[in-house]
């Protein structure tokens, strides 16, 4: 009997049982990825998974295929390394909301500007949830973290925009609950030649939620539920005021970084072979 694809691509004997807290959305996040990986014809030594440290950046340690674990904040700078040095391979970067936009901001801020090709998977459940539960770059204000016993000051930071801004070329958002929409956005986002966004918004029952009331994982789940609407709903700006906003926020073309570096080769050799 043939083993099923997905765990073709995860270590089952070697890592198996995870480390997650229960009712993480974690798992849902890396199981849409797997699926979206394998629906768009990759195979295992297609891939290089790539991650810094936090809840979220386990997970290439699951993974069966080319994996990078690295240091805090440095997933982006590091998958830039793996995807120069080998341009045929799919890289993708899965990582939180503090590693990527706290200590890592800067790094993403400009490897959406170079237009590199890569997938980023911004799993974001608005904490440093491996630390403890301390405030992230996304906790919403007037929240509670470890850091925030009287609720949160700071305004958060809004990923999307943020890449949009910066010059992404595919930027999408999705949740844990909504997991085959997840899925296909995971698998555009593959698809797409450049610096590509998926954002998921994620239940952390364990530390989040439980500090701010929000119930266990089903009652998070719910939440998103019924506090999403698809951009493609929103006819008046005031019908997504307090809700999460899900699906393709943008889409465009650029010039990708490598093939315009191979470009700049090109020139650089033809110039110092007429001198």
């Amino acid at each position: 009997m043939k083993i099923p694809e997905i765990f073709e691509f995860i270590r089952v004997d070697e890592r198996l049982p995870h480390i997650l807290c229960p009712g993480c959305g974690i798992g849902s996040a890396m199981n849409a990825m797997v699926r979206a990986i394998i629906e768009s014809g990759l195979k295992n030594d297609d891939v290089c998974v790539v991650s810094g440290i936090g809840c979220s950046s386990r997970i290439p340690g699951y993974i069966d295929a080319d994996t990078f674990h690295t240091l805090h904040g440095r997933a982006i700078p590091s998958a830039t390394g793996v995807k120069l040095a080998h341009p045929e391979l799919e890289v993708i970067v899965i990582a939180g909301d503090g590693d990527l936009l706290a200590i890592g901001g800067n790094h993403f801020i400009h490897a959406a500007r170079r237009n590199l090709d890569m997938t980023v998977i911004l799993i974001n459940n608005f904490n440093y949830g491996m630390t403890g539960g301390q405030a992230s770059p996304t906790t919403p204000q007037g929240k509670y973290a470890k850091t925030a016993p009287y609720g949160w000051t700071e305004r958060n930071f809004d990923a999307c925009a943020i890449a949009q801004a910066s010059g992404a070329v595919f930027v999408a958002r999705s949740t844990t609950y909504h997991v085959t929409h997840l899925r296909t956005l995971i698998k555009q986002a593959i698809k797409k030649k450049g610096f590509a966004l998926v954002e998921v918004i994620s239940q952390c029952p364990t530390l989040y939620g439980r500090l701010n009331r929000m119930g266990d994982a089903v009652k998070m789940l719910e939440y998103f539920r019924d506090n999403t609407i698809s951009i493609s709903q929103i006819k008046d700006p005031k019908e997504a005021e307090g809700k999460i906003v899900i699906g393709v926020l943008h889409d465009v073309e650029a010039p990708e970084y490598y093939e315009t570096y191979k470009e700049i080769i090109r020139r650089a050799q033809a110039q110092k072979h007429h001198v």
